[in-house]
C-alpha cells in the first residue's frame, strides 16, 4: 500500500495527519518491523519527539481501520 493511500484512509476515518504520524507511516512501509518497539526505535531516530505511546496508538488506529494487521505467533513448547 502506498503512503498516499494510507494517508487518505486515515483522513477518511477522522485522523489528523501530523509529522509524527507521517514518520511512523514511512517507517512501517519502509521496514520489516516485527513489533511496535522496533517501529518506535526507527521512528525516533528520524524524529526524537515521537514517543512509544504515539507509535502504539498509531498502530492501533491503523489496525482498527484495516491498514495493518498484527500477527501473533505462539511457540509450541
Amino acid at each position: 500500500m502506498s503512503r498516499e493511500r494510507v494517508v487518505e484512509l486515515l483522513k477518511e476515518n477522522g485522523c489528523r495527519i501530523t509529522r509524527q504520524r507521517l514518520t511512523i507511516i514511512d517507517v512501517i512501509l519502509g521496514n520489516d518491523c516485527a513489533c511496535c518497539k522496533e517501529i518506535y526505535f526507527k521512528a525516533s531516530e528520524v524524529d526524537d519527539s515521537i514517543g512509544v505511546a504515539t507509535v502504539y496508538r498509531m498502530v492501533a488506529v491503523m489496525e482498527e481501520i484495516g491498514i495493518l494487521s498484527r500477527r501473533i505467533y505462539i511457540n509450541e513448547i
